[in-house]
C-alpha cells in the first residue's frame, strides 16, 4: 500500500467515526446509501480534506460509505461475479472461492468491531439478530445468497461469516455439458428419466454441485406441470411458468414460529403438485418423501449428502427412521426401492471442477436396497 492510499484510508476511518455519531440510525439499519447521505459524506470530506484532489475526495467518500452502510472490505469481493463464496474466519482472515478453489482474499477488517458492524448490517434488513444468547444464524439475502454467522463464545477466534453466493442465472444442462460436468450420454439419459417422471436423487459432498445439478434437471420438467419447490433457503431458479416456492423458517429468538421442511412437504401434498422438488433431504422429512413417492406423487427431485449412490440410499433410509414412528427398517427399505428410481452422484475434483461421476438405478434386492450403475449397462438396456 503506497503513502497516498494509506492517507486516504486513514482519513476515511477518521471521518467514518464522526459520521456514525451523526447518523448512527442509518448505520445500524444497514440501509443503502441514499442520495442525502452521500451528499452529507461529500460535504464532510470537502470540509476536512479540501486540499485533496477531486479523485481522492471521491475515494474517501466511497470508502466511508462502504464501511458505514456497506459491508466494508467485503464490498469489492461481492461485486466480483467470479467469487462463489466468501469466508471470514475472524477480522484478519478472509478467504474466497473462485472456480471451486479456495484462496486468500487479500483483504481484512480493521478489527472485531468492524466485522460485527458488517454482520449487523447484513442481518438487520432480514429481521434477524445475533448475540451471546443466540450465537448462530442462518439466513438468506435478497439475491438468494446464503449467510451463516457464528460468534463468540462458540467461535473461538472471533466472528465467523460465510456468504454462499447464487447468481440470478444458473447453468442449464447444455451449459453443464459444455463445462464438462455432464457427458452427452448422461444428459440424454437424465432428460429422458425426468420427462418420464422417474424420481431422481442427486448425491454428493458439500460444494460438489448438487443444487446446480438439481436446478438443471428441473429444466426437463414439462412447462404445463405445477411444480412445488421446498427449500431451507430459496436457491433454485426454475424456468417453468407454474412454480410455487416454499421456504422453511427457523424459530424466533423466543423459540417459536419454526416451520420445518417436513411441515412444508406435508402441506405441499395438499397443493395439487405435479412435481415436488426438495432442495435437500436432511431429516425426518425423508419418510414423508418416501410416503409421497409411494402414493402417486412420482417424479420428485431432491439432493442428499452422501459419498456414493449406495450411501445415498442408506442415508435416506436412516433419515426416514429418524421420524420415530417405529417402522421396521425393512419397511423403509421397501419404500425406498419403490420410490427412488435414479441416484446421480456428483464430485468436486482437485482442480475445482464438478462432475457427475455415476448414475445408478435403484433395484430391488432381498432385505436391502441396492443400486446398479447405468454406466455398466448397454445403451439398449438403460
Amino acid at each position: 500500500m503506497d503513502a497516498r492510499q494509506r492517507h486516504v484510508e486513514e482519513l476515511a476511518d477518521s471521518l467514518r467515526g464522526r459520521l456514525i455519531e451523526q447518523r448512527r440510525s442509518d448505520a445500524a439499519a444497514g440501509t443503502v446509501p441514499s442520495e442525502e447521505l452521500t451528499e452529507e459524506v461529500r460535504g464532510l470530506v470537502a470540509g476536512e480534506a479540501a486540499l485533496l484532489s477531486a479523485e481522492d475526495r471521491e475515494a474517501v467518500t466511497a470508502r466511508i460509505l462502504r464501511d458505514t452502510v456497506g459491508l466494508g472490505p467485503l464490498e469489492d469481493l461481492l461485486a466480483d461475479a467470479a467469487v462463489e463464496e466468501v469466508m471470514v474466519n475472524g477480522p484478519g482472515c478472509v478467504y474466497v472461492e473462485r472456480a471451486g478453489r479456495i484462496e486468500p482474499a487479500g483483504v481484512a477488517f480493521a478489527g472485531e468491531a468492524e466485522l460485527r458492524d458488517a454482520i449487523e448490517r447484513i442481518l438487520a434488513p432480514l429481521g434477524r439478530r445475533i448475540d451471546e444468547l443466540s450465537p448462530m444464524v442462518d439466513a438468506r439475502l435478497a439475491d438468494g445468497s446464503r449467510v451463516n454467522v457464528v460468534i463468540p463464545p462458540l467461535a473461538i477466534d472471533g466472528p465467523v461469516l460465510s456468504i454462499r453466493r447464487f447468481g440470478a442465472k444458473r447453468p442449464g444442462p447444455a451449459e453443464l455439458v459444455r463445462l464438462g460436468s455432464l457427458t452427452d450420454d448422461q444428459h440424454d439419459l437424465l432428460a429422458r428419466a425426468v420427462s418420464e417422471r422417474r424420481s431422481v436423487l442427486v448425491s454428493g459432498g458439500t460444494g460438489s454441485g448438487k443444487t446446480t445439478m438439481l436446478n438443471a434437471l428441473s429444466s426437463f420438467i414439462a412447462t404445463g406441470e405445477r411444480v412445488v419447490t421446498i427449500e431451507d433457503a430459496a436457491e433454485l431458479r426454475l424456468q417453468q411458468p407454474h412454480v410455487v416456492r416454499l421456504e422453511s423458517r427457523p424459530p424466533s429468538v423466543e423459540g417459536r414460529g419454526e416451520v420445518t421442511i417436513r411441515d412444508l412437504l406435508r402441506n405441499a401434498l395438499r397443493m395439487r403438485p405435479d412435481r415436488i422438488v426438495i432442495g435437500e433431504v436432511r431429516g425426518a422429512e425423508a419418510l414423508d418423501l418416501l410416503t409421497a413417492l409411494n402414493t402417486g406423487h412420482d417424479g420428485a427431485l431432491s439432493t442428499i449428502h452422501a459419498n456414493s449412490p449406495a450411501d445415498a440410499l442408506s442415508r435416506l433410509e436412516t433419515l426416514a427412521l429418524m421420524a420415530g414412528l417405529g417402522l421396521p427398517h425393512e419397511a423403509i427399505a421397501a419404500q425406498a426401492q419403490r420410490g427412488i428410481d435414479l441416484v446421480v452422484h456428483m464430485e468436486r475434483r482437485s482442480d475445482g471442477s464438478r462432475q457427475v461421476t455415476e448414475i445408478a438405478e435403484v433395484v430391488r434386492a432381498a432385505g436391502a436396497t441396492a443400486v446398479r450403475s447405468l454406466s455398466d449397462l448397454p445403451e439398449a438396456q438403460r
